[in-house]
């Protein structure tokens, strides 16, 4: 039987000769070109990858030179198993699927195959024209920013949070850099340095990197956000959270926050205007999807800062959070060094690269699960769907939301019977009853009677100190409330205490008894032993009650 040559095409159909024919699809091509958008320095795909992407089935192009910003060489490409392409132009020309990190400009939509498909981060909000040319291209397109991150299973391929993370920690150092002073407070023989204070306005992944960040640094840091759930994300990471005096609501969908109202927004004015006086450096993070970045610091708030603060405004590739930022630039406007760079991600180029590269490889892996190195977009799946803005030409963006699992539904409320508390009455917790405690005292009574008048004088005398000192005593012990001690010590302790006093007694009898009633060499000895024990049980006991204490203290 002889076997056919593949025709070119995405499905790569294949023929037998005899026999009746079969159909089947040959592996298909993916295609990493070099990104060529200013400043742009990571590369969809990693050599580490390329290798996983090769055990699925498919084959995996390069363009040379792609990697080499992000520190990978074409030659570690190669010995991964990818081809390198020398030019862009026959990159995009053979690839079934082409993997980017930027949106494609029109020029590499033009060299796009008919038909293939496209991932990467797309904005299809802020791009329709672009959406308008692929379409054209009757490409199937998927859009890695409009993964719907809510759900659990998405989290894989979620590479706005991967991105996010990066850009914060990059955040607070470009802000050290500029700031020209130590972040963590400091006693020397040159003087006293006052740990920095830093503001962050946004508490999402982003902000809460940054946070850490700032935080490990040794810094003060202060934090606001219009969710006021993450205020426990904030505290957890070592900063403060501010709240705006203001009760709203701030959550939006997909983990990003939604436009306030304007009472919340003057509320919210006035809180940054109080910190911006105070902080040494203030980090902005705060974007709403499919809209202009929101204006936080005003030029005003930016002449009340300190001379020599700093801003960094991660939000400049969309407007900027501050009104004097320049998005791409660091400049120094009213003392303040106002920091707008758009690249903080590729400035941490091979550590961003491999964190994007996993997260397309996780989500290949949910488009060939037959790993035959043939992808299926299915549109029934909420994850695939949600990132798919065009199939086949056909725009489907925005996609509808995600069926998420029903909450569990709570069970039902049960009368859980209540057990009476003991008390003196039946168990009940009520007063014993008069008639009982009659009966007890005449019970009592009438014991006492028999003992007083059979009893020995000097049994009497015995007994009626027993009986005291067991009404005492049990007075005295139950009535001691523990504070640094646990309940049962304080009991031991109190217990001791008597010990101690009846020990006493014995060792140094009272002089005017009779030579008699003098404790024997046996009961003297009793009672050192047992004074000895219980001088032990209480030194002891305060000795490692001090150790306790010296544990908490700083």
């Amino acid at each position: 039987m002889q076997i056919g040559v593949p025709a070119v095409g995405t499905a790569g159909e294949q023929a037998a000769v005899a026999g009746s024919p079969v159909t089947t699809r040959a592996p298909l091509l993916i295609g990493v070109p070099k990104e060529t958008a200013a400043g742009e320095k990571r590369v969809a795909t990693v050599p580490e990858v390329v290798e996983k992407l090769v055990k699925l089935g498919f084959s995996v192009a390069v363009e040379s030179s792609a990697g080499d910003a992000a520190n990978f060489a074409d030659d570690t490409y190669r010995a991964a198993g990818a081809q390198v392409v020398p030019t862009a132009a026959e990159l995009w020309a053979r690839a079934d699927i082409v993997l980017k990190v930027r949106a494609p400009t029109p020029y590499e939509v033009a060299l796009l195959r008919e038909g293939a498909t496209l991932i990467g981060f797309i904005w299809p909000a802020q791009n329709p024209e672009l959406m308008q040319l692929l379409a054209a291209k009757k490409a199937t397109v998927l859009s890695i920013d409009a993964l719907p991150r809510q759900l659990s299973r998405a989290q894989k391929m979620d590479a706005l949070t991967s991105m996010a993370g990066i850009s914060g920690y990059r955040a607070v150092i470009e802000a050290a850099n500029a700031f020209g002073r130590f972040f963590n407070g400091q006693v020397t023989a040159a003087g006293k340095i006052p740990p920095a204070k830093v503001f962050i306005a946004g508490a999402g992944v982003a902000g809460l990197a940054a946070i850490g960040t700032a935080a490990n640094l040794g810094a003060i840091v202060r934090a606001n956000d219009t969710r006021a759930e993450v205020a426990d994300q904030v505290v957890s990471l070592g900063g403060e959270f501010v709240k705006v005096d203001y009760e709203e609501e701030g959550a939006g969908g997909g983990g990003y926050a939604k436009v306030m109202s304007e009472g919340f927004q003057q509320a919210q004015r006035e809180m940054y205007a109080t910190q911006a006086r105070d902080a040494d450096i203030i980090i902005t993070t705060a974007l709403i999807p499919g809209k202009p970045a929101p204006r936080l610091i005003t030029a005003e708030m930016v002449r009340s800062m300190k001379p020599g603060s700093v801003i960094v405004d991660m939000a400049a590739e969309q407007g900027g959070n501050c009104e004097l930022t320049e998005p791409g630039q660091a400049v120094v406007k009213h003392g303040v060094t106002i920091i707008g760079y758009t690249d903080l991600v590729s400035r941490l180029a091979k550590q961003s690269s491999t964190l994007y590269s996993n997260n397309l490889l996780r989500l290949v892996e949910e488009l060939c699960k037959t790993k035959d190195g043939v992808i299926d977009v299915n549109m029934d799946d909420d994850a695939i769907r949600g990132l798919t803005v065009i199939k086949q030409g056909d725009i489907t963006w925005p996609a509808p939301a995600p069926k998420l699992p029903a909450a569990p539904a709570k069970p039902k409320a049960t009368a859980v019977p209540v057990a009476a508390p003991k008390g003196h009455g039946h168990g009940s917790g009520e007063p014993m009853p008069v008639k009982t405690l009659a009966t007890v005292f005449a019970v009592g009574a009438i014991v006492f009677l028999l003992v007083g008048l059979y009893a020995p004088a000097s049994f009497l005398a015995h007994f009626t100190v027993f009986v005291l000192a067991c009404f005492i005593g049990y007075m005295v012990i139950w009535n001691v409330k523990p504070s640094l001690h646990t309940p049962l010590m304080s009991v031991t302790n109190a217990i001791s205490s008597i010990i101690a006093i009846g020990a006493l007694i014995q060792i140094a009898p009272p002089l005017t008894g009779d030579a008699a009633d003098r404790p024997t060499q046996v009961i003297l000895g009793l009672a050192v032993f047992a004074l000895a024990l219980t001088a032990v049980n209480m030194f002891g006991g305060f000795a490692v009650t001090r150790r306790m204490l010296a544990m908490f203290r700083k």
